[in-house]
C-alpha cells in the first residue's frame, strides 16, 4: 500500500513539474515575442 501511494506521489510530482515547465516556456515565448514587437 505504501509503495503504491509513493508511486502516485511521484507521478503527481512529475505531472505538476511538467505543467510548470510548459507554463514557464509559454511565458518565455510571450516575452520574446513582445520584445520582438509581435503583440497580439
Amino acid at each position: 500500500m505504501k509503495k503504491n501511494l509513493q508511486q502516485w506521489g511521484w507521478m503527481l510530482a512529475i505531472w505538476a513539474a511538467s505543467i510548470a515547465a510548459l507554463g514557464a516556456v509559454s511565458i518565455g515565448f510571450r516575452l520574446l515575442m513582445t520584445a520582438a514587437g509581435l503583440k497580439s
